[in-house]
């Protein structure tokens, strides 16, 4: 699926300005309701008498997440179940948004019309995927609804990476207003870098480290390979990220690309030994013009509208431990790195990490950067550097890799460091609130649910290239 979009002129970033301004309910001012990511949902004050009934969303158990085996034979059948399960999540929250007034003022209506149908569906498909993998997950048929500003069932707070906390306001009436697609995000989502304190803390570095890195250049996507697709956790299954991925590197990447097709397909890095894929959320500017895909899956389809804006620049580094040396990655490893559905699950898999250029030693985890004039948005991702040395997948697409221990840097037994991939996306938007990734929709285009792929097809000339150029501390490309 190939689709064009636009960049923003001068004149265009001003009226966009304008926009956002107007959507965010008072640029700076409005929107600076936290001083930092480390505030979370759990420190939030209750919603007034006249907010507890309202309702922004529908949570349902990730039952992804809560897979331990899945026999290889049934593998693609349960991705194509859980992919079923996520289409009747988003035609739910539909069903919620058409009918948002009626269900806050008759809660039997939500729970007849909405969440009764929605369990029965989601109870059929379970003990499929129970049949299939030996695990009893009924108990994960029921969803609820909630609102926007309630902490997700048992997550944790989804505060920030040890930034320090500042005052916090009562969410005013533009902070309950929902973003210009309907779903979100809002002007709370948002927050002044410059009021952010540096907050990153990388371990130490020991005698034994990789110190070297290897950069590969794979452009920034100005071909326009966008699909809603995602061949990790929906293989052979149309639409199943139910929102758009922008594509750098491999051009044969959709639902339905084997590891041969992988091998095979034609790529955008200049090293042309490196045809891993590499794809992430787009990200929108919601300034009332309609994109391409404003009627397709994955666009408007799926509450995702505005233009698609191409980054202005893309860095991929692969980089060493901080303690010892890297083995090289096995061929078509797979690696996701935070979590789409992190407003309804938690910050358990989240990884999302904003800033602005001038300000990259403040990184934001639950809250988009709101960058001064002349500073650029960031996005980063730092993938988990620890390979269990046998899986290139596994049945939740988490535990064959993990992150090191964040105070260490070593991996956990039975784990070895691989290099680690560091993806770094900047954009060229207007300042102030008025852009977000795109989302499945009942997750409301929150900052948090940021995530990255990647499939690892480097040739093995090429990968044993990376360790050497990393474990001898040379920077190479």
């Amino acid at each position: 699926m190939r689709r064009t979009r636009k960049r923003s002129t001068r004149a265009k970033r001003a009226v966009a300005a304008s926009v956002a301004l107007i959507l965010g309910g008072g640029g700076l001012i409005a929107a600076n309701v936290y001083a930092s990511a480390g505030q979370g949902w759990g420190n939030q004050s209750p919603p007034p008498p006249d907010r507890q009934n309202a309702v922004s969303t529908i949570d349902c158990p990730d039952v992804g997440d809560e897979l331990t085996q899945v026999p290889d034979a049934s593998r693609t059948a349960v991705d194509r179940e859980l992919a079923t399960l996520d289409s009747q999540i988003t035609v739910a929250y539909q069903r919620l948004a058409d009918n948002k007034e009626r269900v806050e003022s008759d809660p039997a209506f939500a729970e007849q019309q909405i969440l009764t149908p929605l369990r029965n569906e989601r109870l059929n498909i379970l003990q499929r995927i129970g049949q299939m993998t030996g695990q009893q997950l009924d108990s994960l048929a029921p969803c609820t609804l909630r609102a926007d500003d309630e902490q997700p069932a048992g997550g944790d707070n989804g505060g920030g990476d040890n930034g320090e906390e500042g005052e916090q306001e009562e969410p005013g009436e533009e902070e309950q207003d929902q973003g210009q697609a309907g779903n979100g995000p809002e002007a709370s989502d948002f927050v002044d870098i410059t009021t952010v304190q540096p907050n990153v803390n990388l371990p130490r570095q020991r005698r034994g480290a990789s110190r070297g890195s290897f950069a590969t250049n794979c452009g920034t996507n100005k071909n326009g390979k966008f699909n809603p697709d995602n061949v990790i956790v929906a293989p052979g299954v149309s639409n199943g990220a139910h929102h758009m991925h922008d594509y750098v590197g491999n051009q044969a990447n959709d639902a339905f690309a084997s590891d041969d097709d992988l091998a095979r397909g034609r790529t955008t890095c200049r090293n042309q030994g490196d045809r891993s894929t590499y794809y992430w959320p787009v990200l929108r500017l919601q300034n009332g013009q309609a994109e391409a895909d404003a009627q397709a899956d994955g666009g408007g389809k799926d509450q995702n509208v505005g233009e698609i804006q191409t980054p202005a620049q893309v860095t991929l580094n692969f980089v060493g431990s901080p303690v010892s040396k890297v083995t090289a990655m096995p061929r078509f490893l797979r690696i996701i790195t935070g979590d789409a559905k992190a407003f309804t699950n938690g910050d358990a898999n989240a990884n999302a990490s904003w800033s602005c250029t001038g300000f990259e030693n403040r990184q934001l985890k639950d809250k988009y950067p709101i960058c001064p004039e002349g500073s650029k948005v960031v996005r980063t991702f730092r993938f988990q550097s620890c390979w269990d040395g046998q899986n290139t997948d596994s049945a939740n697409h988490r535990t064959h890799v993990a992150f090191a221990d964040p105070a260490s840097g070593r991996c956990g037994n039975g784990f070895r460091a691989i290099p680690q991939l560091v993806q770094r996306i900047v954009y060229d938007v207007p300042p102030g609130p008025g852009f977000a990734v795109d989302s499945f929709p009942e997750q409301l285009h929150k900052p948090i649910t940021d995530h990255g792929d990647f499939i690892n097809v480097f040739d093995q000339r090429l990968m044993r290239r990376v360790v050497s150029c990393i474990n001898e501390g040379r920077r190479c490309s």
